[in-house]
């Protein structure tokens, strides 16, 4: 069944194309683009309504509390049933996709996010497209530091080239599309420092190779300039975060066609001591974005291929909050308002590998799009949840109604 949109102003993901009318069509379980078209007839030279590609938040963890007012981060995951948290968790999809958020990539997944995803892809329940990573973590790494010593019931961890190796062909087992690992410590991660070592290269490589040899991208959560050295190094996917990356990394960033995904707000609001973090979080946090905005914004100059990446957890930033991320990154990076929708569609859906099915509007492409009021790729401040009109996840309208 072939369905239509005519008469809107039409941002292809790339760029302005004018006023088009849509079509999509069914393609198995999926929908996909026709080639958009002028409207046949002269209709009217400045529709109401344009339309954009859906966003793409290439970091997130989905699995959060979800429910009315607040709960602690730490220990809500200790404290609540596995079932009662996936629950939570396919609330958190939904609201990111109502938010006009059609693909997210979550980056700590297990059991949970690998069955979430495949009843999406099954319809078995509505949601986003997802991809999930596996966390390959040390014992006392980043990855673990979430969890009191106490506590016995740990997710997995590796230490040493053997057990990285094995624990990468767990989750390939799993259904995981890709592994995160950590390059160096944290800010949310609790005892840890953001500048301590996260795995010796031997493991590192070892991962890298594992994990590239099964058809898996390798994410790499770093913040200092030696972690970003060594996760350029051995070759990771994306680096996640980059926060102290230096002139010198950005321009081997740039020419490997590796993409950062920087998390700006999360950072902003943890380091101005928000959502009820502790001293030690609020002061890791700081001493990171003291130095970060000149450094990144002179990374984007050099090339470096910024993507939109919240890090959006429930709590520190919400599902919802992706729409500011990118105006966030606009004001740092100085860049145009195009060039910022960019960094959450066409560019974006490169980082996950799907740029010849996601992040654009184009025959054969994927069915994603969301109906807004306004121009965003004129004027960002337009790119506000308040301004969506509809979602179509699929080539299926999963939120508001279309324009008739």
């Amino acid at each position: 069944m072939n369905q239509h949109l005519p008469a809107v102003a039409l941002w292809d993901g790339t760029t302005d194309a004018g006023i088009r009318s849509l079509s999509w069509s069914r393609s198995g379980a999926d929908a996909v683009f026709e080639e958009p078209s002028r409207p046949a007839a002269a209709g009217e030279e400045t529709p109401e309504f344009s339309v954009i590609p859906g966003l793409i938040d290439t970091h997130v963890h989905i699995v959060g509390y979800a429910g009315p007012g607040t709960a602690d981060f730490l220990t809500w995951p200790l404290m609540t049933r596995v079932e009662e948290q996936t629950l939570h968790g396919l609330s958190n999809a939904l609201t990111a996709m109502r938010g006009g958020v059609t693909t997210i990539r979550d980056l700590s997944a297990d059991d949970i996010q690998f069955s979430m995803r495949r009843a999406i892809d099954a319809g078995v329940v509505t949601g986003p497209r997802m991809q999930a990573h596996g966390m390959v973590s040390m014992t006392a790494g980043h990855g673990d530091l979430f969890i009191p010593p106490a506590f016995t019931q740990r997710k997995p961890l590796a230490d040493g080239p053997d057990q990285c190796r094995q624990l990468v062909r767990h989750f390939a087992r799993a259904g995981a599309d890709g592994v995160k690992i950590a390059t160096s410590g944290g800010v949310l991660s609790v005892g840890d420092k953001s500048s301590w070592r996260n795995y010796t290269r031997a493991e590192i490589a070892v991962i890298v190779d594992e994990a590239h040899a099964l058809g898996m991208r390798v994410a790499a959560h770093a913040h200092t300039a030696d972690g970003i050295e060594v996760a350029i190094d051995e070759g990771v996917d994306s680096i996640e975060h980059g926060t102290l990356l230096t002139e010198a990394q950005a321009s081997r960033i740039a020419a490997a066609g590796i993409t950062v995904a920087p998390t700006l707000l999360i950072n902003d609001r943890i380091a101005a001591g928000e959502n009820g973090v502790s001293s030690e979080q609020a002061d890791k946090a700081a001493q990171l974005v003291e130095k970060r905005d000149a450094g990144m914004r002179a990374a984007a100059d050099l090339g470096v291929d910024f993507v939109l990446g919240t890090d959006a957890n429930g709590h520190h930033v919400k599902f919802g909050d992706q729409m500011a991320e990118v105006r966030l990154m606009a004001r740092v990076f100085g860049w145009t308002p195009e060039r910022a929708l960019q960094a959450a569609t066409s560019r974006a859906s490169r980082a996950l590998g799907l740029e010849q099915k996601l992040g654009r509007i184009a025959a054969g492409q994927l069915a994603d799009f969301v109906v807004m009021r306004g121009r965003p790729w004129q004027n960002l401040s337009d790119l506000d949840t308040a301004n969506i009109v509809a979602v179509v996840s699929k080539g299926e309208v999963v939120s508001g109604e279309l324009p008739r």
